[in-house]
């Protein structure tokens, strides 16, 4: 199981992208990959539809998960991701950096 989710903020650690930082909108859990905005930004040639204009078009690539980062609530840098279960029994991510709860 991974420690990232879709709709989370990261920060690339390493690669073209080091430093970046974006929401991820999709995570494919079997090739350990995650699209994230604005990350990874590929050139792909597009045939013209009824709908769309062909062309070269910039689009997400997915990165791999082990290059991914959770950012930080408090600070905005990146943090390591673990658990705890609160008092009211819910099992919850937390920044082990700052300790502040991811999930809300």
């Amino acid at each position: 199981m991974s420690n990232i989710k879709k709709g989370d903020k990261v920060i690339v650690t390493t690669g073209r992208d080091k430093g970046k930082k974006g929401e991820v909108l999709k995570i494919f859990p079997k090739e350990e990959r995650a699209l994230v905005t604005g990350v990874n930004v590929v050139k792909r040639h597009q045939r013209q539809t009824q709908t769309q204009a062909g062309g070269i078009v910039n689009k997400e690539s997915t990165i791999h998960l082990s290059n991914l980062a959770h950012v930080d609530p408090k600070s905005g840098k990146a943090s390591r991701v673990g658990f705890k279960t609160l008092n009211d029994g819910r099992k919850v991510r937390f920044a082990k950096k700052s300790g502040e709860v991811i999930d809300v």
